[in-house]
């Protein structure tokens, strides 16, 4: 079985850039990789209604964080065959975003920490209902807020198939978010935890397959 690695950030952290970086180091090691990026847009219903929602679309559905909540969590619920037989074949799995996003940013959107209720909740819908696969390793990528939101925005002028979405927008859900990202970290939620950025990020990865 390989390893399962999820990188986790802000929108602008860098995430897709480093997960590229730690799949072309592992790769020249001679380990076999494969990568899987959350929400699955273009691919997946339920994460093309979510990203519809988060600019504009479907009523109040944005307004329910627990309804945004299930619609990301369904997306990678069907994606478990696919993430599972990855695990099975390959020395090492990386997902561009896992379930701790959608703890951290539900538990902000909500005005709570790590230790909130809508956690506890991600965790048995996700790992417990949907059975999804627990990281063996989780990656948090130490970019600030106003730094990551700035990559952003610059990102959305120059790509037109990436627009700032209201998420992206909100620098007080932002800087929340990475608060609750941080105690995540600090209680090593559903796996142990590095948290850190460019070259120690592949690193410590690299390290998990010593």
């Amino acid at each position: 079985m390989g390893v399962l690695v999820a990188v986790e950030g802000l929108d602008g952290a860098g995430k897709r850039t480093i997960v590229g970086r730690i799949e072309d180091a592992a790769v020249r090691r001679g380990a076999s990789v494969t990568t899987i990026a959350f929400p699955r847009y273009g691919e997946s219903i339920t994460a093309d209604i979510a990203s519809e929602a988060l600019h504009g679309s479907h009523g109040d559905l944005r307004d329910s964080v627990y309804g945004m909540a299930l619609m990301f969590a369904l997306d990678r619920a069907a994606a478990r065959v696919e993430l599972r037989a990855a695990i099975a074949d390959n020395d090492l799995v990386i997902c561009d975003r896992y379930t701790a996003s959608n703890a951290a940013y539900s538990a902000a959107r909500l005005g709570g920490g790590a230790d909130s209720d809508v956690v506890s909740w991600v965790a048995d819908l996700e790992f417990g209902r949907f059975e999804m696969p627990v990281p063996d390793h989780q990656l948090l990528l130490g970019v600030p807020p106003e730094v990551a939101m700035g990559r952003a925005t610059g990102r959305a002028a120059t790509e037109t198939d990436r627009p700032v979405d209201s998420y992206e927008r909100d620098a007080d859900l932002q800087r929340a978010v990475y608060g609750v990202y941080g105690a995540l970290v600090e209680n090593d939620w559903m796996s142990t935890w590095t948290w850190a950025d460019g070259d120690d990020a592949v690193t410590e990865v690299l390290a998990l397959l010593s």
